[in-house]
């Protein structure tokens, strides 16, 4: 477990449950990703400049981090474009079809007590978990 980093995992966590407590407080929307840039690619005509906001500080932040700590980013993926490709169309699939994705229902549908979002995040933890064993022991994590 050299990748164990209880401290960051608790700074981020703590981070994003601020930033997502701060745009319902405020904006009183939803901090699911998915749907925020959604509806950036289809905007309406006085929300798009919040979706632009929220999404450039999550870009800007990234780049503080890794201006700031540099080898908190120096991890290898083994998998090749095309795969990451594949993986993010369906991850978009997937967010469409559950109605929300990790942000949306991991963070601001739990911390609500909502049914749904318990059963989304389990959906797509498992189906995760799935996703990796059989990439990484059936298909021998080739891709």
């Amino acid at each position: 477990m050299h990748n164990f980093t209880p401290l960051a995992s608790l700074a981020g966590g703590v981070l994003i449950g601020i930033s997502a407590s701060i745009l319902l407080l405020m904006n009183g929307r939803i901090a699911g990703i998915s749907g925020i840039v959604g509806g950036m690619l289809k905007p309406a005509s006085m929300d798009w400049g919040w979706r632009l906001y929220f999404v450039g500080g999550l870009i800007v932040a990234g780049l503080i981090g890794r201006i700031v700590s540099p080898g908190a980013f120096a991890i290898a993926i083994p998998r090749s474009l095309p795969m990451f490709l594949l993986a993010g169309v369906l991850v978009g699939f997937g967010t469409r079809l559950g109605g929300g994705c990790t942000s949306g229902h991991g963070v601001c549908g739990l911390s609500r007590g909502s049914i749904p979002s318990l059963a989304a995040t389990m959906a797509f933890t498992l189906a995760g978990v799935i996703t990796v064993y059989v990439v990484n022991h059936l298909l021998g994590g080739s891709f």
